[in-house]
Parts: C-alpha cells; structure tokens; sequence
C-alpha cells in the first residue's frame, strides 16, 4: 500500500512537472504561478534553498558515510526527480507546439494566456491575509512596475555563452516566481527565439550553459525567496498579484490590434481562465506532504 501509494504521490508530482514547464516557455505565464495553484510552491521554494553543498565537502575528503547522509538531508530527491523530469519533458515537447502557435495564431494564443495570468491573480489574491494600507501598496507598487516592465523593448543582446548564462540566471529567477514570466525576460533579453530554435535542435553547449546559469540562479534566489514568504508572506504575495495583473498589458496589446474573431478571442480567453480553476480545485484534492508546510 505505501508503494502505492508512493507512486500516485510521484505522478502527481511529475504532473505538477508538465504543467510547470509548459508555462516555463509561455511568454507572460509563470511556472511558479502553476507551482502556487498546484500546492507545491513552499515546499519547492524550501527545498530549493536548503540546498548548500555541504556534501560536496565530504566527498572530497572521502568521507562516504556522511556525503550520503548530507545528500539525502539537503536535497528532496522525491520532490525533484519526478517535477524536473517533467519540467523537462514538458519543455521539450511544448516548445515546438508553442512556437507553431504563436506564429499561426498569435491573437488567440496570447488571449488563452491572458486567461491563464487573469486566473492565475485572483488565486494568488486568495493568499493575502487581508487587504489593508500595506498589502494596498505594495500590490500597487508590483502592479506599476509590470507595467513599466512589460512596456520596455526587448535589448539587442547578441547569443554568446556568457549572454545564455546570465539569461539561464535572470529567467530561472522569474521562473520561480508567480507573476513573472522567465520566457518574457528571455523577450526582454533577445534570447526567446534563440533558445526556442536551440531546444528544437537540441544544441546541447547552449543548452547545457543555459541550464548552468539557471542553476545558480535559482539556488541564491531562493534563499531570499525562502525568508519573504516565511516572514513576509502576506505583503509578497500581494506584490506578485499586482505584478501578475500589471503583466496582463503584454497579451493585451498582442490581442487589441489583431483582426482574428473576437467571438474566438474571447472564447479562448474564457477556457484559460476555466482551465486554471480546474487546475487549481482538481489539485486542492489531491495534496501532496508537506506540499504547503516546511519539511
């Protein structure tokens, strides 16, 4: 019973995986916003930043015994493997999917995630404790910036290694955070097509110094990710719901001078929005332990 039941626990997990790493390569959309609606995001963010390497030590001084110990304390291997794996496989396999619809049809697939974000705020919203002066203006302050963000032209950056390295550590950090899309820095950056191009012909020396960059990225960020939302929860969940309603300019404006069928738009948009509150209810049954508490 317990494999069984450990087994369902890692499905759910490397589910969780897919839908992260198609809203990864999603302009606009965040996998940590899909982490938060899925119930995994504490537990990802922790993990994440409980990771120091220690064990690296004791390998090198060949001590066995504790390298494996330390191994197993720091990193959660039943929460990695099966999400990455996902991720990975989802990220793979979408990017040629999303790159097709975003050239057939670029007013309807921008409307499908503008559904999604729209959702995807008034869930975040739910984990604001209340909406008083401070919550007030640190949402303003998320919502303002995402404008401005959103509104700023994509820098001519060339695509040497070390431009994919520090893109992997800027995006990965957006990545992590509901709100903020890592494929939109990678927009802002005039890496997106690149490395879109790239996993489609699997150029693993890009791929492989991308991933680096994301790599230590995401383990100094999450350390300060880890203390907002263990002593901050609150006024930083309101900062991400105001950047994620600030971001919906981006879809917007891809939509607003489009002549596609607005009967088709709106439609499309509706089942974003729809599909977000599915995700949400169907995963709020099936909790994962310590999904929403430190292990």
């Amino acid at each position: 019973m317990k494999l069984i039941k450990l087994n369902i626990e890692t499905f759910l997990i490397f589910l969780r995986g897919l839908f992260m790493g198609s809203a990864d390569i999603i302009p606009g959309v965040s996998g940590g916003t899909i982490a938060l609606i899925t119930g995994i995001y504490e537990r990802l963010v922790h993990a994440i930043s409980r990771i120091n390497f220690k064990f690296v030590l004791y390998l090198f001084k060949g001590d066995f015994k504790r390298f494996k110990q330390s191994l197993v304390e720091e990193i959660d291997f039943a929460l990695f493997i099966p999400l990455l794996l996902g991720i990975g496989i989802a990220v793979l396999t979408m990017s040629k999917v999303i790159s097709f619809l975003l050239v057939t049809y670029p007013a309807a697939t921008f409307a499908f995630f503008f559904g999604l974000i729209l959702a995807s705020a008034i869930f975040v919203y739910k984990h604001v404790d209340e909406l008083n002066l401070k919550n007030i203006v640190f949402l303003i302050i998320g919502f303002v910036f995402a404008i401005i963000f959103v509104g700023l032209n994509p820098i001519q950056a060339n695509h040497s290694l070390p431009i994919i390295f520090i893109s992997g550590a800027i995006a990965i950090c957006a990545m992590i955070l509901p709100g903020i899309s890592g494929a939109f820095m990678l927009l802002l950056l005039n890496q997106y097509e690149y490395m879109i191009n790239v996993l489609n012909h699997m150029q693993f020396v890009e791929i492989i110094t991308f991933c680096l960059g994301a790599l230590i990225g995401i383990l100094s960020f999450s350390r300060f990710l880890n203390y907002l939302l263990t002593n901050h929860k609150s006024v930083t969940m309101a900062f991400l719901v105001g950047l994620m309603i600030g971001t919906l300019r981006l879809p917007y404006e891809k939509i607003a001078f489009s002549t596609e069928s607005p009967i088709v738009i709106v439609v499309v948009a509706v089942i974003g929005f729809i599909l977000v509150l599915l995700l949400e209810r169907q995963f709020e049954q099936k909790p994962l332990p310590g999904a929403t508490k430190h292990k």
